[in-house]
């Protein structure tokens, strides 16, 4: 009797912790009279070493063969097959993390906080595309990167945009650098997976107003193509420096330019540098007074962007928790008595002094009075130099691709007729 009591016991307990282990939570959610709702987790479940490894072997393998499909094959049906390919990887299956784009948040937390080390595999993701950029052009928008693929495949007509407005929008990229390297660097947050328009469709989990944003770009880009990677992708402010200076780069004939201009009318991205006309070539003469003087007022456009880096923290830095709650209990006393507010709650049952929080609080706040400076001084370079560049002049004899714009999507070699 002892016996069978024995092996119905442990059958029992197998069972239940089979079926616990089966559950994704083993148990329900507990209720709270202030209707509070258990958040979900917004960013998946680490992964085996091994298979983060794996990651890193996906994405080597798949640079390797955009950048041999862009300068040798020159195949753009063979780019599209392994955009897509890196779409259902890196997007879906991978759901979108771990990320190039995001990864310069852990870089620039490392740089500003000794306590915090970043992985070898968010090391290689955000090292790999540069160095295959700084050698073949921008192959990682062309076959890894899954939120140009998601942008690139519902392109239907695409208008092409006034050079002005392309300039003006170019920007806005650089403000969002500069904004996700200060909030990283402070320990504030990581707004660009935050604020990914697309991770939430990659997951099929997202916020009703990330949702939104998302379809919206999706929306846009049939007709403004790719329009989250030309004018608000940090990373891509990154991959246009590296480009510039690539050794190879996708090139649109491989032979001598026939001058047909069916690479121009190809390209949605407005990428295809024209050849200088006889007007351009007269204007180049007293276009050298007013490069001089764009270039004599960059320190000008620095220190005014630096002030007004260093002027707006106090604002910014409530993006803070630590500054916003700080704030909130010195300005607010009485919120100590609002049972609905969890995080004043949270810090009161700690027991910690309210002068130890302020003092946190001031040392972060510093940390981004330093970071106004330098972002806002980083702003002014970006517009002085974005001034200076309408006056070099630079003589073109064919239509070529703008090493720094070009996605190397292969839609101009594609259309070219001139054969090897």
């Amino acid at each position: 009797m002892k016996n069978r009591i024995k092996i119905f016991l442990m059958f029992t307990f197998l069972l239940c912790s089979l079926f616990g282990t089966a559950q994704k939570q083993r148990f329900p959610k507990p209720e709270f009279g202030t209707g509070y709702t258990q958040p979900t987790p917004i960013t998946p479940e680490p992964r085996a070493l091994a298979l983060e490894y794996t990651d890193v072997l996906v994405l080597l393998v798949v640079l390797s063969l955009a950048s041999w499909l862009a300068i040798r094959k020159r195949s753009r049906k063979g780019l599209l097959w392994l955009s897509i390919f890196s779409l259902v990887y890196f997007g879906f299956y991978r759901n979108g993390c771990i990320c190039s784009v995001g990864s310069i948040q852990n870089v620039a937390l490392t740089l500003f906080d000794p306590g915090y080390a970043i992985s070898i595999t968010t090391l290689l993701f955000f090292l790999l595309p540069l160095i295959f950029t700084l050698y073949f052009g921008r192959t990682f928008c062309a076959g890894a990167c899954p939120l140009g693929t998601m942008q690139d495949l519902l392109i239907i007509k695409p208008l092409s945009l006034p050079e002005w407005l392309r300039k003006t929008l170019g920007i806005i990229p650089y403000l969002y650098l500069s904004f996700a390297v200060l909030f990283a660097a402070t320990g504030t947050d990581f707004i660009i997976c935050r604020y990914d328009p697309f991770v939430g469709i990659f997951r099929m989990d997202a916020e009703f107003h990330m949702v939104v944003l998302g379809v919206a770009f999706l929306l846009i880009g049939m007709f403004v193509a790719r329009p989250y990677c030309r004018f608000l992708c940090p990373y891509g402010v990154l991959l246009n420096w590296m480009s510039r200076f690539s050794k190879s780069h996708l090139s649109i004939t491989p032979a001598a330019c026939i001058q047909c201009r069916l690479c121009s009318d190809s390209c949605p991205f407005d990428a295809i540098v024209f050849p200088t006309d006889d007007k351009q070539s007269k204007n180049a003469k007293w276009g050298v007074n007013r490069f001089l003087i764009y270039a004599l007022l960059i320190p000008v456009w620095i220190f005014i962007g630096g002030l007004a880096g260093s002027k707006a923290h106090t604002w910014i830095s409530k993006a803070n928790p630590t500054v916003y709650l700080a704030e909130l209990l010195v300005s607010e006393p009485e919120v100590r008595n609002d049972q609905k507010n969890l995080d004043v709650q949270a810090f009161l049952s700690l027991g910690k002094p309210l002068e130890t929080l302020v003092k946190e609080a001031s040392v972060i706040r510093q940390k981004f009075y330093t970071g106004g400076w330098i972002a806002g001084g980083f702003m002014g370079l970006v517009i002085g130099m974005t001034l200076l560049g309408q006056v070099v002049y630079r003589k073109k004899k064919d239509y070529q691709p703008h090493k720094g714009n070009c996605f190397s999507c292969g839609r101009c070699m594609n259309f070219c007729p001139v054969k090897k």
